[in-house]
């Protein structure tokens, strides 16, 4: 026993005591930086999801591969910075010249402020945004200190959040899963492919249509979507600061 205490000593506190002032690696790909004279043509002959438009940048497309910055340095550069979740679908495309999104609006009841349960799909995803979300609960992000717990069935949650494109074989079971969710529920989609269908928003194995009926509150961009950008976003809905 008094071994174990030693151990427990010397690991310390591994927590980040508090993500949503954490820093990154300056290498993480995070928001990007467009200059103001950029060529969404050019831009989008490299980008695999097409994500430039006259606009900018659409996270909700971008798979954040760097393809991009690589070609074209001086028109886009990927910052660290993991702070780019919306509430608002438009809201996620990045304007040339700016240097954030819109703030997240949408406030979660009060009932919701201190406990917050979420059922996740993973709708025919390749398992990295299910991996990133797993480690929400690891000892160093600790998402579970704000009161947000994943839960296996959905009769216990308060929210369903979404990863993957939604593949034929998985509408029927995601629908499902949603229907199963006490009200008031909560749609919260996470990566590129819940967004948009990511690299496979074209493929015929793909059925989206739920979205069509559903209105998510929160969107997470990343490919896979960081732990932090997860942890920051939902505690932004929940009212913690």
């Amino acid at each position: 026993m008094f071994e174990l205490f030693k151990a427990r000593f010397r690991h310390g506190y591994q927590a980040i005591p508090n993500p949503l002032k954490a820093g990154m690696d300056p290498a993480f790909p995070g928001l990007p930086v467009l200059d103001k004279q950029m060529d969404f043509e050019l831009l989008n002959g490299v980008c695999p999801t097409n994500a430039f438009s006259e606009q900018g940048c659409d996270l909700g497309k971008c798979i954040f591969c760097g393809a991009c910055e690589r070609k074209f340095p001086r028109m886009i550069h990927f910052s660290n910075d993991f702070k780019m979740a919306s509430d608002d679908r438009q809201k996620l495309i990045m304007a040339p010249g700016a240097n954030s999104l819109a703030p997240i609006e949408f406030r979660l009841p009060s009932q919701f402020r201190r406990s917050f349960t979420i059922r996740n799909v993973c709708a025919g995803g390749c398992n990295a945004c299910e991996m990133e979300l797993a480690a929400c609960n690891n000892v160093n992000f600790d998402i579970s200190r704000y009161g947000i717990e994943m839960v296996a069935s959905p009769r216990h949650a308060d929210a369903l959040i979404l990863t993957g494109p939604i593949s034929r074989s998985m509408a029927s079971a995601l629908a499902e899963t949603w229907q199963a969710i006490p009200e008031p529920r909560y749609l919260i989609l996470a990566g590129a492919c819940a967004i948009s269908g990511g690299i496979f928003a074209e493929s015929p194995a793909i059925d989206r249509a739920f979205l069509k009926h559903w209105e998510a509150c929160l969107f997470i961009p990343g490919c896979p979507a960081h732990p932090l950008s997860i942890v920051s976003a939902i505690t932004q809905i929940m009212g913690i600061k």
